[in-house]
């Protein structure tokens, strides 16, 4: 037998780390309480419209970022990729306007110009290709439209105290293995992603947690509203 730990599967993890993911990152903690007030940061914008007829959400995970949400809409479509976390939203009761639906958010199964609003929290440091998710993204939204998104500062020097800090110690409690986690999914550090968006993204209102300076090292959070 060789000593090789093979990769795992990560849909065996899905109900342990649907358990643990709120009590991790929105419970009492004062990590929980800093990640559940940062979600505010891209609804918090002036430029902003009272109205979004329709609204998308990629990954939306546990619903963490909808109460949120200021403005009225007709359609709010929560998507995940995970079959197991799109399981478990058709499980709960949410607003009679919400859809649940399962899209891979490289590849959207809607027409171009067809969303009001696309919101993604803590979904672009993930994906293969941030450049094409992007391309993608906008393809669906309207002229005018709004693409909202919200970034970890990882691995900034304040986000990597911070995790060790806090959802570290909750994620090995409940026996995941955080750190390989983190190093897999965190695939786009912040420094890129930030000129990456920028790039695309000329009509953009930024806005950096807590210290409010543009310092991927200085802050935890950064959330971004780009005007297409």
């Amino acid at each position: 037998m060789k000593n090789y730990v093979t990769q795992p599967h990560w849909s065996n993890f899905d109900d342990m780390w649907l358990s643990n993911y709120d009590d991790a990152n929105y419970g009492s903690s004062l990590s929980a309480l800093v990640l559940g007030r940062t979600h505010s940061l891209i609804e918090k914008d002036n430029r902003l419209e009272p109205r979004y007829p329709t609204v998308l959400e990629i990954g939306a995970g546990t619903m963490a970022h909808f109460n949120s949400v200021r403005h009225d809409f007709d359609r709010y479509i929560a998507s995940d990729g995970s079959p197991g976390v799109v399981e478990w939203l058709k499980q709960h009761e949410w607003d009679p306007r919400v859809e649940v639906l399962q899209v891979e958010g490289a590849t959207l199964p809607f027409d171009d110009d067809s969303i009001d609003r696309l919101i993604a929290t803590h979904v672009l440091e993930h994906v293969n290709d941030p450049v094409e998710a992007l391309r993608e993204w906008t393809r669906v939204l309207k002229p005018g439209g709004v693409l909202s998104l919200i970034l970890p500062c990882d691995p900034g020097v304040l986000w990597r105290l911070g995790r060790v800090l806090g959802p570290r110690k909750q994620g090995l409690k409940a026996g995941l293995p955080y750190d390989y986690y983190m190093a897999i999914e965190h695939r786009n550090p912040i420094h890129n992603l930030r000129h990456v968006v920028g790039f695309h993204f000329p009509e953009r209102t930024e806005k950096w947690w807590p210290l409010g300076i543009a310092s991927p090292d200085l802050n935890l959070i950064y959330g971004v509203n780009c005007y297409v």
